[in-house]
């Protein structure tokens, strides 16, 4: 049996969750995390075999927490079920101490199986995640400019880029205002860019943003 607690701030999404695993006999989900600071004390306590984990939700979230559930608890196998759908997303993740990285998009017909494959002891990547991994490995030392940023700076880029406005990068990611708008200054200056065109730019070139949606 795999025990499973499932990290999510939407009510919605857990609930979705529950019924794509209702049918899988050998899963069994026993707790529920609505923030960082719950999803650490379900790791404290144990009981349980995976995280399956979102990477945005209030207090302590993204590979921060995927960091400190590591440091904590390193036999726990952790799955990032996440709407983010960059790859660089994925890599850092992964290097944080994830073993496996699905989109929400994919939940529906591809969670089961992430979750029996990770079980298992087997990462679940995308070819696209583990082409930038194997790249990462052979090219250690190749200074991209978005490599220079920290895991949140990278956050806030993305969506920056992605065409949030600050406001909804803070409704998005439990930040003030104030705080995303720092991120932003350190981005641009790290970056040595200017404008926001510029960001994009340089997205759109190292194809750094999500597939258009029809």
């Amino acid at each position: 049996m795999i025990r499973i607690v499932i990290a999510d701030d939407h009510t919605i999404m857990r609930e979705g969750l529950k019924r794509i695993l209702d049918g899988a006999l050998d899963i069994e989900i026993v707790g529920e995390a609505i923030n960082g600071f719950e999803v650490l004390s379900h790791v404290r306590q144990g009981g349980f075999d995976m995280l399956l984990l979102d990477l945005s939700m209030p207090g302590r979230s993204g590979v921060d927490l995927i960091r400190q559930v590591r440091a904590e608890s390193p036999k726990l196998a952790i799955l990032i079920l996440t709407m983010h759908e960059e790859e660089q997303y994925a890599v850092r993740a992964i290097r944080a101490g994830a073993q496996g990285y699905l989109t929400k998009e994919s939940a529906g017909t591809q969670l089961v199986g992430a979750i029996r494959k990770v079980a298992s002891g087997r990462p679940y990547i995308s070819t696209e995640v583990a082409e930038q991994l194997a790249l990462n490995i052979m090219a250690p030392n190749e200074q991209l400019l978005h490599k220079q940023l920290s895991d949140r700076e990278f956050e806030v880029f993305s969506l920056l880029v992605g065409g949030k406005s600050i406001t909804e990068i803070a409704n998005n990611l439990h930040l003030s205002v104030k705080t995303v708008s720092t991120h932003k200054t350190r981005i641009m200056q790290k970056m040595g860019m200017t404008s926001l065109s510029e960001m994009v730019q340089y997205a759109v070139a190292h194809r750094l943003l999500s597939p258009m949606k029809a």
